[in-house]
């Protein structure tokens, strides 16, 4: 930072010498860092390019469709493009998927049968998904509710795949064993490329049969590889996370083997359609370029996160994943320690917003979370999760989730902005 934005950021946003000076340093700290995550956006970028020239993208591809949506060459060609970078024999993107939950919720019930099992084994999976499965109110359509059942394995005392246990727990039942990629609500590192590697290696050896799922939400672009390159039969994520590039103002993906990427897309529509119909609603666009910013908007966040994690280090609050970590996304997790300090993280978070910086985020009970959840997301697309944002669920040990930033700039202003939040409100010392 050149003394010419530090003296802009001082008279103009009132930030304090001592934090600009805190940020200067943990940048300082970072710089090895920031060259590794610079290196993975440059790859994934230069893959990304190759992909759109493999798959002979034209401006015809942006064109608006109506009605049915029959014979959308710009769907089928998003759909290409994705199942290229992806690695896999087909892919299924839609705005009308709502959300990530939405995508993996698809997968499941468009695959899963009365009398299967579905294994998580990455413990207690993030909230939105209980209801899902069966863990939450009943009378909604859940999993369990269609007689497919469901058990978790816990990560080890490590916080990885605990193998041994995944493969003891595979049972003749069992259809599909699923891995959360991110950490969701709890505090531990997301589950890196390798380990994934293993996993599936470890669950085909004892069950052939089983199919290895990965939620990839929030993890797409932070390797060089993807889930689907090392194995992984199907894998689902959101637009309003990595693969919308901040672009996308809907949708969600699933991608994998073509048989079951078929299945889910009866599930999507309706049997008997499935992938051939579904419109677009003029939004190939900005669906086609935000994929194309991805991994470069990816980088810039992964370098957020990472500035966050050095800065509440050095304030001396308990982060996770550490500001060194090689297993890294774009979401940071501060363990604050109370109600109040997580409000005010991320009111501070709010206040370094393009839109809606004015207001105050409130926590409030969010449909399919168990705690009352805040959230401040001052975002051009709403709830889109790979802009700058933070929340947290209003329950011990009280933890706040930084997210997102479009730009490196935006996330370290943001940074900047919540420490001084929280000086200003008594929650940290300098």
């Amino acid at each position: 930072m050149d003394e010419h934005t530090r003296t802009y950021l001082h008279e103009r946003f009132g930030f304090s010498t001592s934090v600009l000076d805190l940020i200067c340093q943990a940048e300082e700290k970072l710089g090895h860092i920031y060259e590794q995550l610079e290196d993975i956006g440059t790859y994934n970028q230069y893959k990304m390019l190759d992909a759109f020239q493999s798959c002979r993208i034209q401006d015809m591809h942006f064109a608006w469709h109506t009605g049915y949506g029959y014979d959308d060459p710009g769907r089928a060609a998003l759909e290409k493009l994705y199942a290229t970078v992806f690695g896999t024999q087909a892919a299924l993107v839609r705005p009308t998927i709502v959300s990530g939950t939405h995508a993996l919720a698809s997968v499941f019930f468009g695959i899963l049968r009365p009398g299967d099992e579905l294994i998580y084994c990455t413990g207690r999976p993030y909230d939105t998904m209980e209801t899902i499965i069966g863990l939450g109110q009943e009378g909604q359509g859940s999993l369990k509710e269609f007689g497919i059942s469901y058990r978790c394995v816990e990560l080890d005392p490590q916080g990885n795949i605990d193998i041994p246990a995944v493969v003891e727990a595979i049972s003749p039942v069992t259809r599909m064993v699923c891995v959360q990629r991110a950490g969701g609500y709890s505090f531990r590192n997301p589950i890196d490329i390798e380990q994934i590697r293993t996993w599936v290696s470890a669950c085909k050896q004892k069950s052939p049969a089983v199919i290895c799922m990965v939620d990839n939400c929030y993890g797409e672009f932070t390797q060089r590889l993807e889930p689907t390159d090392v194995g992984v039969d199907i894998m689902a994520g959101s637009l309003i996370k990595n693969p919308g590039g901040g672009l996308a103002v809907s949708g969600g993906y699933i991608a994998g083997q073509s048989d079951l990427v078929k299945q889910v897309s009866y599930r999507v529509t309706s049997p008997g359609i499935g992938d051939e119909c579904g419109l677009t609603f003029g939004q190939s666009r900005s669906m086609f370029q935000g994929f194309f910013l991805a991994p470069n908007v990816v980088s810039g966040a992964m370098k957020g996160s990472a500035l966050c994690a050095q800065v509440f280090q050095m304030l001396g609050f308990e982060v996770c994943p550490l500001p060194a970590s090689g297993a890294r996304d774009v979401i940071q997790a501060v363990k604050m320690g109370s109600q109040e300090s997580v409000s005010a993280f991320c009111e501070g978070v709010q206040s370094a917003s393009p839109v809606d910086a004015h207001i105050k985020p409130i926590a409030w009970d969010m449909p399919g979370y168990e705690d009352p959840v805040i959230m401040a997301a001052g975002a051009f697309i709403q709830g889109s999760s790979i802009e700058l944002s933070a929340d947290g669920p209003m329950r011990e040990p009280y933890i706040a989730y930084f997210q997102g930033g479009l730009t490196y700039n935006h996330a370290r202003f943001g940074v900047i902005k919540t420490v001084s939040h929280l000086l200003n409100t008594g929650h940290v010392q300098l």
